[in-house]
């Protein structure tokens, strides 16, 4: 595969404390009208895509992979009540406005499937493919306990790879990476730390409306979740974690019978949430917007 990168950009975005700039990674021909939008999951990064990315622009795809707000590149809010989904949704509005598209796919890992499902479900919206990574409407309690065990953490490590060992400890549900894999995924998730070490490329503030959501919420969100799935018309592929503890077996088999009946795939051997970096998964998420993304 070709060895290419990214340009890094920002984009201006409204919050209720006044402006911050989102950073996003372009890849491939910016004229080309196949774009494809990939977007992280919760603690994650834009870069979490560079094979992904590598594979879609050697088949002459534009892609767009954001660092959400607080994570990478973007700035932090000034109100950590703001990071929601909301928050992110405008925030990505934003962003395709600047882009000047007529359409986009969107390829979204768990927060960002949300995301993505949220923007989906909008009258008008520009979607036209959604693959969801190992997310649904349906979020499992111990997941949640899970994330929020470690989200947050405000940790430093003397090297990438004292750090990368750390991390791959609360990250064996990704599923078997080789150390090089491993190694590639954690570099762009980590920033110096003035002094030496490293430590997570993120506002430890993102877990803060986690921490504080209540079971109502919880509940609420869960049927406001459902509501916009079931407004969905685009395609949509559903990639599932057969060993995942936050999207469940349930959830997968309402995803494919409501709303606009994902096509599931299945990546056995792997919990929450598949990297994309595996032969297999990426092939997945091409077959799928080659099938009827427009040129």
């Amino acid at each position: 595969m070709t060895h290419l990168q990214p340009s890094l950009r920002h984009v201006s975005c409204l919050d209720s404390k006044g402006l911050h700039r989102m950073a996003y990674w372009e890849w491939g021909d910016p004229e080309s009208p196949r774009v494809v939008m990939c977007v992280h999951g919760l603690s994650r990064q834009g870069r979490d895509f560079d094979v992904l990315a590598g594979a879609l622009v050697a088949e002459g795809f534009r892609v767009i992979c954001p660092d959400v707000v607080g994570r990478g590149h973007s700035d932090g809010l000034r109100d950590p009540a703001g990071y929601v989904v909301p928050t992110y949704v405008a925030d990505m509005v934003t962003l395709i406005a600047r882009l000047d598209v007529q359409e986009l796919a969107w390829v979204g890992t768990s927060m960002g499937g949300l995301i993505g499902m949220a923007l989906a479900s909008l009258p008008g919206s520009l979607i036209s493919k959604l693959v969801l990574n190992d997310i649904g409407p349906v979020i499992e309690a111990v997941a949640l306990q899970r994330i929020s065990a470690y989200l947050g953490d405000p940790t430093h490590w003397p090297s990438i790879e004292a750090a990368a060992e750390a991390l791959w400890e609360v990250s064996k549900t990704f599923g078997p990476h080789t150390p090089a894999q491993w190694l590639e995924l954690c570099r762009h998730q980590l920033k110096p730390v003035e002094g030496g070490g490293y430590q997570l490329h993120y506002d430890p503030a993102i877990a803060f409306p986690l921490r504080h959501m209540t079971l109502e919420a919880a509940q609420l969100g869960t049927a406001a979740l459902w509501y916009a799935y079931d407004q969905i018309s685009c395609p949509t592929l559903l990639v599932h974690g057969v060993a995942s503890d936050l999207l469940s077996p349930a959830t997968v088999m309402a995803m494919g019978q409501r709303g606009p009946r994902a096509r599931v795939v299945e990546i056995e051997g792997v919990g929450h949430a598949p990297t994309l970096v595996h032969s297999d998964q990426v092939e997945a998420v091409l077959a799928f917007l080659r099938d009827t993304v427009t040129a």
